[in-house]
């Protein structure tokens, strides 16, 4: 049996990637702010050394759209590098080398922070989760109106599918960056809110909105994007379907 640590275990990617080693018989520790086991802040990194000791590999799925990933990643690897862990799994994102908006940024930090660590390293990128689509349309669907930025395409992924990818890394030897996972369908942005509002059943005309900026920019050109590797195959209107329990 091997001991894995995910951090981020709570949340929506790192609870299915502790369900999925579980599932395959794995002694799991799962660490987040808010674990009953291992309840461990890692912008401050206290508790990290005992919940590191004895363990095989780290699933790292713990991260903040509000900063500070990088300052958590250094306790990570410092930790990790005093328990001897041979494996650390990073989960980063398509396009964060390409896109300067600031948490790309902040990620692109992270990997290389990663690959220079001195640990044996496995990174791979995926495409936006199926509900981080449906959190952005559901938040503009409050409005009397529904904006999206025009001329903006995703390729959403169903977060079980990447949760199973991980797990086999993790189960692996370190393998560097391996090849990044697309959802099955690149998909304009607005063709989705209209999607989601035949779910949801509200009525809400779809306003594009032309925005500025490089990471527009970066958008519009498709720098978040993977065609060539779309090898996710759930939709986002069957993600939607079970969300909703109801046809899409």
């Amino acid at each position: 049996m091997t001991t894995i640590l995910v951090t981020g275990g709570t949340g929506t990617l790192g609870r299915q990637v502790t369900a999925r080693l579980r599932d395959a018989g794995q002694d799991v520790r799962v660490l987040s702010r808010r674990s009953p086991s291992y309840a461990v802040d890692l912008r401050d990194g206290r508790g990290l050394d005992a919940a590191l000791d004895g363990v095989d590999a780290i699933v790292h799925c713990a991260t903040s759209p509000r900063g500070g990933d990088d300052r958590a990643a250094g306790h990570l690897i410092g930790a990790a590098r005093r328990a001897g862990v041979p494996h650390l799994v990073d989960i980063s994102i398509v396009g964060v080398d390409r896109i300067p908006l600031g948490y790309y940024t902040v990620k692109h930090r992270v990997e290389r922070m990663i690959e220079e660590s001195g640990l044996g390293w496995t990174i791979l990128r995926a495409t936006q989760f199926h509900d981080l689509v449906l959190g952005i349309l559901s938040a503009a669907a409050r409005l009397p109106v529904l904006p999206v930025p025009a001329g903006v395409s995703v390729q959403p992924i169903d977060s079980g599918e990447v949760a199973e990818r991980l797990a086999a890394l993790a189960l692996g030897a370190p393998a560097g960056r391996v090849p990044e996972m697309g959802g099955p369908e690149v998909r304009e942005l607005a063709d989705l809110a209209r999607v989601h509002l035949g779910a949801t059943g509200r009525k809400r005309r779809v306003v594009p909105v032309r925005l500025a900026g490089r990471a527009y920019a970066g958008y519009r050109r498709g720098d978040h994007l993977t065609p060539e590797r779309a090898v996710g195959t759930g939709t986002f209107e069957e993600f939607l379907a079970r969300r909703y329990h109801r046809p899409v």
